[in-house]
């Protein structure tokens, strides 16, 4: 389907998906006719185009996997067979057969279905997903599960070529073909891959050799001759020809080595291969790796041109396509992390940019361009971008790790013991900082402030708007030992940045409203919801700006001048800067009653940010309901006889 094939969506009228309607469970389209499953495939992917126009979403990742998910489904037995996505970001095909059609409408929405797979949401999600690299890891351990339970069900994991670059997928490999004492298990690794387009092998041709290689005939006679030979000199030569050969044929000699059986490169478009080589690899034993070719934006011509773009993409007309704004949004964080990069870059040659395949979402896209022996992005693999970082910094160059705040949980160990502790000048920009709204909890930088405030060396940076931002980065930049620092997604209240590289007061908030009895503590971007309580609170509003080293100066004024201290901040309570300030009242000895405000020790699920952080107490009006409820009415409306 291009994107002007669709006259029904285009003029409104009724679009007939019949056989899509007729499928409530993956056990209505297992009778299916291999013709009646191509008809379900175009319908199923006009109605994943239409309906991701409505609600947003991740969009070129599944419309490329339509028909390798009707195949899974149509061979597998599922739920009883396991099927683990990779990431999940390509899962709504497979939330769409397993009964969740409707609910789609409800995508990403607070009390609506996740875009991600979910363990609570439904039975055919067997592991939660958000982060990539880790099917092959959970389905190993199902498919050893249920070989320990006496139990003749299959272990399925789909994985992206860009999910293949994780160290954690390569490790899971490593395990998966190696017997030890519990034998070896009986799964299947689904590699799809969309980054190469379908050359001419992968046809006609590539498709009989993966059914040949995938059926019973090859894998008896192969296994015949090598016992008829096993004892002759003509066994080692025969084992590498079969391996010289075979690489000839297929590009799988390296997950041959990890002791999978490889089938591929097949059409991953094509159910006519798909269905009977899944139908092969179903009854196989042992562990069995199928390649598959997809293409991004598969059916939708926009999507195919443009995958990235339409990675993810808000709102918008299929008949037209996704439009550029009419007039010029507000500044985000990450651009303006983006701008700092380029300009610090152009006057520091020491300074090296770093992504873990978040090159377009770190806002790194012009640094490459002008800065291309200066960049690197490292793949899904954030471990090695810490300590690949360390490396660089031991060599007198300046490295800026740019890395979202759920990623960098990744490389923890890294951070700690390659980085913090041999005090290097690293810097971190930690972006999407706090909650993301609809991606929900598996994408929250919610722990960020926790696990990085604890680590010696290590400082943390919170700047409340995208001035602040510039200046913060560029005062880390400056440092010689690990700094962070924290911004959220999205715009900031449109505060104008300056070109300049100026720096922030290092380790010094500053007051931004003084007030009576009450004195606000704000971290971050929550500074302006902070400052519009307290202009109904009458209270004194403090921009931290930094969790560490925190500010103890101006904390201990405030202590000392004010009825109580309130601390503001978009993470997580338990260990957050809420918890320094109690940490450094406590050192000083001042008892001084403290509210500390943050997210609650739970994981947030995903909706609008606004409504989420409302929902949390974290806007303007829960700050302040929070506060009077506490320590109750501001002094300034205390009438003077009830004073």
């Amino acid at each position: 389907m291009s994107h002007q094939a669709n006259r029904g969506e285009e003029t409104g009228a009724p679009v007939q998906r019949a056989l899509l309607e007729s499928i409530n469970s993956p056990a209505d389209l297992r009778p299916l006719s291999r013709a009646q499953l191509k008809v379900l495939a175009d319908e199923l992917r006009s109605f994943l185009l239409e309906s991701v126009s409505r609600t947003g979403g991740h969009l070129s990742s599944n419309l490329g996997t339509v028909e390798l998910t009707i195949a899974l489904h149509h061979v597998f037995n599922t739920p009883y067979d396991r099927v683990v996505w990779d990431v999940g970001h390509q899962s709504y095909p497979h939330k769409i057969l397993t009964g969740r059609r409707e609910a789609m409408a409800t995508l990403k929405q607070l009390g609506g279905i996740s875009g991600f797979p979910r363990r609570a949401e439904s039975q055919y999600d067997t592991f939660g997903t958000g982060h990539s690299s880790t099917s092959i890891s959970a389905a190993l351990g199902m498919a050893h599960g249920a070989r320990l339970k006496g139990e003749n069900r299959r272990a399925v994991a789909v994985i992206g070529d860009g999910a293949l670059t994780g160290g954690m997928a390569f490790e899971a490999l490593n395990h998966g073909g190696y017997a030890g004492g519990a034998g070896l298990p009986d799964m299947l690794v689904i590699l799809n891959d969309n980054d190469m387009s379908i050359s001419p092998p992968v046809g006609a041709l590539n498709r009989y050799l993966a059914r040949l290689m995938s059926g019973k005939f090859y894998a008896t006679a192969r296994e015949g001759a090598k016992s008829v030979l096993r004892n002759t000199p003509l066994y080692e030569f025969a084992k590498r020809f079969e391996e010289h050969t075979k690489g000839m044929v297929v590009p799988g000699t390296i997950f041959e080595e990890f002791g999978f059986n490889y089938v591929g490169p097949i059409d991953g478009h094509d159910l006519d291969s798909l269905v009977p080589t899944l139908e092969n690899l179903r009854n196989a034993k042992g562990p069995q790796f199928l390649h598959v070719v997809t293409k991004k934006g598969y059916g939708y011509e926009l999507a195919e041109a443009d995958p990235i773009n339409y990675h993810g993409p808000g709102k918008f007309d299929p008949a037209v396509g996704l439009k550029k704004p009419a007039s010029a949004p507000k500044q985000t964080f990450t651009q303006v992390f983006g701008q700092w990069l380029c300009d610090m870059a152009e006057a520091d040659n020491r300074l090296v940019g770093i992504t873990p395949a978040m090159r377009e979402g770190s806002g790194m896209v012009e640094f490459e361009q002008r800065f291309p022996t200066r960049y690197h992005d490292v793949g899904i693999a954030e471990q090695h971008a810490v300590t690949f970082a360390a490396g660089l910094a031991c060599e007198g160059l300046k490295p800026v790790v740019a890395i979202y705040s759920t990623f960098l949980q990744r490389g923890y160990d890294q951070l700690i013991h390659d980085v913090a502790l041999q005090n290097l000048p690293v810097v971190f920009a930690v972006d999407r900082a706090g909650l993301v709204g609809a991606d929900g909890a598996t994408h929250a930088g919610a722990y960020d402030i926790a696990y990085l405030r604890c680590v010696p060396n290590m400082s943390v940076l919170a700047p409340a708007d995208e001035r602040e931002c510039r200046r913060a980065l560029t005062s880390a930049y400056r440092q010689q030992h690990p700094v962070a620092v924290r911004y959220p997604r999205g715009a900031g209240v449109g505060v104008p940045v300056v070109s300049e590289l100026d720096e922030l007061p290092w380790g010094k908030g500053e007051v931004r409203r003084q007030g009576q009895r009450i004195a606000i503590l704000a971290f971050g971007s929550l500074l302006y919801p902070a400052l519009q309580a307290a202009e109904k609170l009458d209270a004194t509003v403090a921009n931290m700006r930094f969790v560490k080293p925190l500010d103890e100066a101006l904390m201990l004024d405030l202590a000392r001048s004010h009825d109580a201290i309130v601390t503001v901040e978009d993470g997580c309570l338990p260990g957050g800067a809420g918890g320094a300030v109690l940490e450094a009242l406590s050192r000083h000895g001042l008892n001084v009653p403290v509210l500390t405000l943050g997210l609650p020790d739970e994981f947030i699920e995903h909706g609008d940010h606004g409504k989420l952080m409302a929902l949390c107490g974290l806007d303007a009006a829960g700050i302040e309901q929070s506060v009077l409820k506490r320590f109750g009415v501001p002094l300034s409306v205390v009438s003077p006889a009830a004073a």
